[in-house]
């Protein structure tokens, strides 16, 4: 699960850096969290100006996104993005 996790971890902080925030700084947060015994989930967010709403992650034409969601298909899991103050997605996959 690591490898993944990590290059999950990679994508996503590489396109806040480019595209969250406009001159100025910002916030991200990475966590990964053990829900239930059975159940992880890799949240990074950050608090710039939010991912265009016309953007799935499941199926987009971002190279990246794209391989975030072949990884998180590897783990087994399924994504959610909430679009409020800022970008947040959160990775949910067993832990096994």
């Amino acid at each position: 699960h690591a490898i993944p996790c990590g290059l999950i971890v990679n994508e996503l902080v590489s396109n806040s850096l480019k595209h969250a925030f406009r001159d100025q700084g910002g916030r991200i947060e990475v966590a990964l969290r053990r829900p239930s015994p059975d159940l992880l989930e890799l949240w990074v967010a950050d608090d710039g100006r939010g991912m265009p709403l016309g953007i799935d992650p499941g199926c987009t034409p971002s190279l990246g996104l794209q391989i975030v969601s072949s990884l998180t298909q590897q783990l087994r899991g399924k994504i959610e993005l909430t679009r409020e103050h800022g970008t947040q997605f959160r990775i949910r996959f067993p832990a096994t």
